[in-house]
């Protein structure tokens, strides 16, 4: 292939994804932002910060410098979304015309309540961009467990394109029209996984847990469709599918952030002890903001929002999500 990628964020997941690109035959680079932590990953050629156990190869290029994606076709964002602005403005004098931009950020930035592809287009212009989200945690799709994403553009050619650049035997890529659906999967879903951890950390079971997956895609759609996603998006991949490993696997850190909460440690006890960023925190109340803002009721994840912002009681917000008003379930 004659492709040139550069992958932006050195986490588990960015490196995931080079690991994949580097499978397909792709020229591939990671860019870490940390100059001495780089310099481990070159000479150890692992990442034991964000993806333990795992053997990144030497044809994989780790660096540091972000004048390496000028040379480079496509880029594929992996930063965080507070992070990302700051990111994308190191970069900015290296874009140009032709290249293509895969936003694989799961998350709302808080000041601006933008989405991780608005935040790069609202720092490069106009660039053709894709999205790449679904049920993908790094450490299986690392170890070359079979995994399937959505890559979501409006412009077709652009999906098709990432499909081919990163679909191998172990990774399933498929392709969607809707990337603002894709993109608002992957954020709700980071808010219910902290509540799906919460069920976990105050001991309830199967019973709570697929309640709560039920009514949360549900919960997910309709804010989706107010932002002028498709519904059917969230019955997708990138909905129901990342929502159900999300709240479900051991890997997953909104998830564990919500077990910690169950048990009954503080919220910025639980923060500062990590070294990964957990997007469902700061996700949770920029999507109270907008749901507040369009009027979209969203009970599930304005409960979380006040047990990681008003220190709610978690059973106390149980309770409440239990003995809301009875409906039918059809009623969205």
């Amino acid at each position: 292939m004659l492709d040139k990628v550069l992958v932006l964020g050195d986490g588990g997941w960015g490196t995931a994804l080079a690991l994949v690109l580097n499978e397909r035959g792709v020229d591939v680079s990671l860019w870490s932002h940390d100059p001495e932590y780089a310099k481990e990953i070159v000479s150890t050629r692992r990442n034991p910060r964000y993806l333990p156990g795992v053997e990144i190869p030497g044809r994989i290029g780790v660096t540091t410098d972000e004048a390496a994606a000028r040379d480079c076709s496509t880029w594929f964002s992996v930063v965080p979304s507070q992070y990302l602005r700051a990111v994308m403005e190191k970069f900015r004098p290296h874009w140009s015309p032709g290249k293509l931009v895969v936003s694989a950020t799961k998350g709302i930035e808080h000041e601006s309540l933008q989405r991780p592809s608005e935040i790069i287009a609202d720092t490069l212009g106009p660039v053709p961009l894709i999205v790449v989200s679904g049920p993908s945690h790094a450490e299986e799709v690392a170890r070359r467990m079979p995994t399937t994403v959505v890559s979501a553009a409006a412009d077709t050619g652009h999906a098709l394109r990432i499909q081919d650049l990163l679909h191998t035997d172990r990774f399933r890529v498929y392709t969607n029209q809707d990337p603002v659906g894709v993109e608002l999967g992957g954020a709700v879903k980071n808010v219910l996984s902290i509540a799906g951890g919460i069920v976990d950390g105050l001991g309830f079971g199967d019973n709570t847990k697929a309640a709560l997956l039920s009514r949360g895609i549900v919960e997910m759609a309709r804010f989706g469709e107010t932002q002028g996603a498709q519904r059917d998006t969230f019955f997708g991949l990138a909905g129901i599918g990342d929502l159900i490993t999300s709240c479900i696997s051991p890997h997953g850190r909104n998830r564990a952030v919500g077990e910690r909460i169950g048990r009954g440690e503080r919220v910025g006890d639980i923060l500062a002890s990590m070294q990964q960023v957990a997007e469902g925190v700061k996700t949770a109340e920029a999507i109270h903001r907008l749901a507040s803002k369009h009027g979209v009721e969203m009970p599930i994840c304005e409960q979380v929002y006040r047990i990681l912002y008003d220190a709610k009681d978690p059973s106390k917000a149980v309770g409440d999500l239990m003995t809301r008003q009875l409906k039918e379930e059809g009623q969205w």
